[in-house]
C-alpha cells in the first residue's frame, strides 16, 4: 500500500477526493435545477460548476436524472441489511422501523438541498416523476422480497408487499406534505424531519401492529 507522508493511505486520499467530486456535482445540480430550471440545466453546465469535464461526469452518474437520486440504492440496501441482521424477537414492522430510524439517522440525503428540489420536480417534470416511481417500485419489490423470506410464516408475498407500500406510502406521504406545510429551514432540520416521518410511520403501521 503506498503511503502519504502525513500517514494516511493513497487509497483513502482518492476515496475522499472522488467523494468530495461527487458532492460538488451533487450541490451544484440542485443549484443550477433551482435556479436555471432541470430541462434547461445540462449535463455540461453541471460538470463545470463542479470544475471537472463532461466526461468524467459520467464515470460518477449514468444521466441528468440519476443525479437526482443519489443515494436511493443506499436506502434500500440499509433496509435489507436490517432484516437480515433481524432479532429473533424483533417482527416485521419492528425491523422496518428499526431501518427506517437508521437512514433517517445516517442519510444525509433526505435532509439535503436537492431533496427539498428532487421533491418539487417530482410534482413538474415527467421524466423525473417516472426515474422516481421507477426506483420507488424497485426498492419495494426488493425489501417486500426479503421481509416475506424473514417472516414466511406470518406474510405471504402479497402482505409482505403491503406492509412494504405502506412504510414507504407513509414516508413520501409526510415528506410531500412537508414541502407544502413547511418552510425550508423546518423541512431541512433533521431532528424536526424525522420526527414527521416517525409519527406519519407511526400512524400508517399502527394496523399491523395488532
Amino acid at each position: 500500500m503506498v503511503i502519504r507522508e502525513h500517514g494516511a493511505p493513497a487509497s483513502s486520499l482518492r476515496e475522499r477526493k472522488r467523494e468530495r467530486t461527487r458532492q460538488a456535482l451533487i450541490d451544484a445540480a440542485a443549484e443550477l435545477f433551482e435556479r436555471n430550471g432541470y430541462d434547461e440545466t445540462t449535463v455540461a453546465e453541471i460538470a463545470a460548476a463542479a470544475e471537472i469535464g463532461t466526461r468524467t461526469f459520467f464515470g460518477y452518474f449514468a444521466s441528468k436524472e440519476d443525479i437526482l437520486f443519489p443515494d436511493s440504492d443506499t436506502r434500500a440496501r440499509t433496509t435489507i441489511e436490517a432484516i437480515a441482521n433481524r432479532d429473533p424477537a424483533e417482527g416485521p414492522v419492528d425491523v422496518l422501523v428499526r431501518a427506517l430510524e437508521t437512514v433517517a439517522e445516517t442519510d444525509a440525503d433526505m435532509v439535503s438541498p436537492m431533496a427539498a428540489v428532487r421533491m418539487r420536480l417530482f410534482r413538474t417534470v415527467p421524466a423525473v416523476r417516472g426515474k422516481a416511481l421507477q426506483i420507488q417500485m424497485s426498492a419495494q419489490q426488493e425489501i417486500a422480497g426479503a421481509l416475506q423470506a424473514a417472516f414466511p410464516d406470518e406474510l405471504d408475498r402479497v402482505g409482505a408487499a403491503a406492509l412494504t407500500g405502506a412504510l414507504t406510502g407513509a414516508v413520501n406521504g409526510a415528506l410531500d406534505a412537508l414541502m407544502d406545510d413547511e418552510d425550508a429551514a423546518t423541512v431541512l432540520d433533521p431532528d424536526r424531519l424525522r420526527e414527521r416521518v416517525q409519527q406519519a410511520t407511526e400512524l400508517a403501521l399502527r394496523p399491523w401492529r395488532s
